[in-house]
């Protein structure tokens, strides 16, 4: 037996039993993630009463008059944070106990709305950890897409053809789809497996770095980082107090924010009133295909804080692919084409572990028939 034939074995032996192994969370995590690929166009449609008329920014209400309008209808409660989602939909208000409410950002007019997060909290409780915790879940979830991630390349190799003639390409990278079931099964496998492997391997990837901390360091030294990886909190400091009240500061920040820091989306942005006088004011911006931009603003001046997070193209390129992880998980970079393509090749996913099995069985049935026939002559 040669050292090729031992390692195409050994190859096979691990593509059937990982595969098996993985097969449900594999299944769970890829259908999960098809329905996560259009969550912000699911949400549209659910949420359409959320919508308003557009009209110029200059007539939007900052976060100070929001909050009288919100302490008028519900006296005493404490405002958190607001999110503007832009020129033609409610702002989202946080307030304390997580109870969130949304407000028309023309008019203040609370709106009354059936929240439908629940429904994707659920979703993605399920892709990230199958609903058992972080503690339990992640890690499971994590070692299911390393296995994946292994499959794919392990696959890749099986799908190899030994020669390149007419009939293997054919077999390679057509689906004969007036054969019996049985073979319709394995090219399912087979090919569709093989054109949707680059992006299920970025998809794999994009996971594994955002399941363990060591694969997320070793693509950040592979793609030329150095020093540590990752987003950093920012450091407890002392700061100097703010003077004016915090809500004074939140409306200066957002006006300051749209004006001269946001490059995408400039009317989509968070903002996070300090709860202490000498706390970082938070808010995000450039909230555009699937990325974002933290930043932090110094209580006493409203500078930006050393802590806040750079432009992407102001990033060295490890930085910038680290930033873009997860983009590039859910295929937000171009928009809707991406997207569907996202769709196709996660439903594909979500297909192997099923074909890859009726395949195994297939074989089973088939090396136990004889006997199975000498048992009843």
């Amino acid at each position: 037996m040669t050292i090729k034939t031992t390692f195409s074995k050994i190859n096979a032996w691990l593509h059937l039993w990982l595969g098996i192994a993985s097969g449900i969370i594999v299944l769970v995590i890829s259908i999960t993630g098809c329905i996560l690929v259009f969550e912000t166009e699911i949400k549209g449609v659910l949420d359409a009463r959320l919508n308003v008329v557009a009209q110029h920014e200059s007539k939007m209400l900052p976060p100070s008059a929001i909050v009288s309008v919100i302490s008028a209808a519900m006296p005493g409660k404490e405002v958190h944070s607001f999110w503007y989602h832009g020129l033609s939909k409610t702002v989202t208000v946080t307030l304390e106990d997580d109870v969130t409410i949304y407000v028309n950002p023309y008019t203040g007019v609370l709106i009354p709305h059936k929240d439908h997060d629940e429904f994707f909290h659920v979703l993605n409780a399920l892709h990230r950890n199958l609903m058992l915790g972080g503690d339990i879940g992640k890690p499971i979830v994590g070692w299911a897409t390393f296995i994946f991630f292994f499959l794919l390349i392990s696959g890749m190799i099986l799908w190899w053809p030994k020669k390149w003639n007419r009939s293997n390409r054919d077999k390679s990278f057509k689906i004969k789809w007036k054969a019996k079931f049985k073979r319709i099964n394995y090219d399912l496998h087979n090919v569709l497996g093989f054109y949707t492997l680059l992006i299920a391997l970025l998809m794999a990837m994009t996971g594994l770095c955002m399941s363990f901390l060591w694969f997320s360091k070793s693509v950040y030294w592979l793609t030329g980082g150095e020093g540590e990886a990752g987003r950093r909190r920012p450091t407890k400091e002392v700061m100097a107090p703010a003077t004016a009240p915090a809500l004074v500061n939140a409306d200066k920040i957002w006006y300051k924010v749209r004006s001269e820091i946001a490059l995408h989306n400039k009317n989509d942005i968070i903002i996070h009133p300090a709860e202490k006088p000498d706390e970082l004011i938070y808010a995000c911006t450039d909230m555009f295909a699937g990325t974002w931009r933290d930043l932090y603003f110094e209580p006493a001046t409203l500078q930006l804080a050393k802590q806040s997070a750079k432009r992407i193209g102001d990033l060295p390129f490890p930085d910038q692919v680290r930033k873009l992880n997860y983009t590039l998980h859910v295929g937000a970079f171009g928009g809707l084409t991406t997207k569907i393509i996202y769709f196709i090749c996660s439903l594909v996913c979500a297909t192997l572990p099923l074909t890859g099995f009726y395949i195994w069985w297939g074989k089973k049935r088939k090396k136990k028939s004889p006997k199975t026939q000498l048992n009843t002559v």
